[in-house]
C-alpha cells in the first residue's frame, strides 16, 4: 500500500550548517522533491533531524507531537540580543553568581507547563515577517508568551560562569530562552554557547545518519518506515471491508476509548493512514492517505 520510497531519515547534522541543507541533501541522494523535515534545528546547533520523505511527509504534523531531547551549555554573566554566540556579546560588570543550590531551586519554577517568550531572533512570524529578519535591521520585535511544556530540566555540569542543562520539551520550546529566562530568575543574563538536539522521540542521535555519509545507499540503509512517526498514536487494524469502506469516505467504528487520531494499519501491519474522528464518535481515514499513489 505504501509508496517505495515512503519513510522516515533521522540525520546528524552538524554546526554551521542549516536543516534545508540536510533536506536538500537527502532529496539530491533520492532524486525526490517531496522531503522536508520534522524541527528546524538553528545553524549553531547540532544534533537529530527527522528528514520525511513521500507520504510519509504528510506525518510531520504528528512527529511534531514527540518530545525533544537537548543538551545545552550556556555562559552566565554574559548576554547578546540573539542569546547566543550569533549576535555580539556583553559582559556583564560584577554579575550576580548564583550557586548551585539557587539554580537548582530556580530551575524548578521552569518545570512542568510554562509560558515562554519567543527568543527575537527565531523564526516565528512577525506581521508576515520571520522575527529574525527583523532583529538583523534593528527593528523592535514583540513577540507573545506562548504555553510550552518543559518535561524535565535538569543541570549537568556548572562551574561559573559555564552552566550545562539537559532538557527534554514540547516543540516549540526554544532552549536559549531557558537559559535567559532561568538567568534573569537568578538576577543575571546568559547566552548558550552550544546546544544538542540528541533525540525526537526515539530517533536518537547515535542512531543518526551523518550528513557527510548522506548517499542513495545509505539513506535507503536507514529509512524507517512511516509508521515509526507516530508511536504514541493508538493503532487500528482495518480488514479488506473496512479499509475499502475508508477509502471511499466511509466511517469506521473503533472499539475502545475515543482518540482525535488513530493509526490505521493494514492486516501486513503496514500504515495506511490516520483515522480522525468524526462529530459522531466513530472515525474517518484522513484524505490523501498514506496508501494513495
Amino acid at each position: 500500500m505504501q509508496h517505495p520510497l515512503s519513510g522516515l531519515i533521522p540525520v546528524d547534522k552538524p554546526t554551521g550548517v542549516s536543516s534545508r541543507r540536510v533536506v536538500d541533501a537527502v532529496a539530491r541522494a533520492l532524486g525526490m522533491k517531496t522531503v522536508g523535515h520534522a524541527g528546524t534545528l538553528d545553524p549553531l546547533a547540532c544534533g537529530v533531524v527527522v528528514v520525511c520523505v513521500g507520504h510519509a511527509t504528510r506525518l510531520v504534523d504528528y512527529l511534531h507531537e514527540l518530545p525533544k531531547h537537548y543538551s545545552s551549555v550556556f555562559l552566565l554573566g554574559r548576554s547578546s540580543p540573539s542569546d547566543d554566540f550569533e549576535t555580539a556579546i556583553e559582559v556583564e560588570e560584577n554579575p550576580v553568581r548564583p550557586t548551585q543550590a539557587e539554580i537548582e531551586a530556580a530551575a524548578a519554577t521552569f518545570r512542568g507547563e510554562i509560558l515562554q517568550r519567543p527568543c527575537d531572533y527565531s523564526a516565528v512570524h512577525v506581521d508576515g515577517k520571520r522575527a529574525y529578519r527583523l532583529a538583523r535591521k534593528g527593528r523592535a520585535v514583540e513577540l507573545a508568551e506562548k504555553p510550552v511544556r518543559i518535561d524535565r530540566l535538569e543541570i549537568t555540569a556548572y562551574d561559573w560562569p559555564r552552566l550545562g542543562l539537559d532538557v527534554v520539551c514540547s516543540s516549540g520550546t526554544f532552549i536559549r530562552a531557558i537559559g535567559r529566562d532561568l538567568a534573569e530568575a537568578l538576577g543575571t543574563k546568559a547566552v548558550m554557547e552550544s546546544l544538542v538536539r540528541t533525540a525526537v522521540g526515539p530517533f536518537t542521535q547515535s542512531q543518526s545518519l551523518p550528513l557527510d555519509a548522506v548517499t542513495r545507499d545509505s539513506v535507503l540503509a536507514v529509512m524507517l518506515p512511516p509508521a515509526a512517526a507516530i508511536p504514541h498514536l493508538r493503532q487500528v487494524i482495518l480488514d479488506a471491508d473496512e479499509l475499502a469502506r475508508a477509502i471511499r469516505g466511509g466511517l469506521i467504528a473503533v472499539p475502545g476509548s475515543p482518540a482525535p487520531a488513530l493509526a490505521a494499519v493494514d492486516a501486513s501491519g503496514s500504515l495506511v493512514g490516520i483515522l480522525k474522528q468524526h462529530e459522531s464518535g466513530a472515525h474517518r481515514l484522513r484524505p490523501n492517505f498514506l496508501g494513495a499513489g
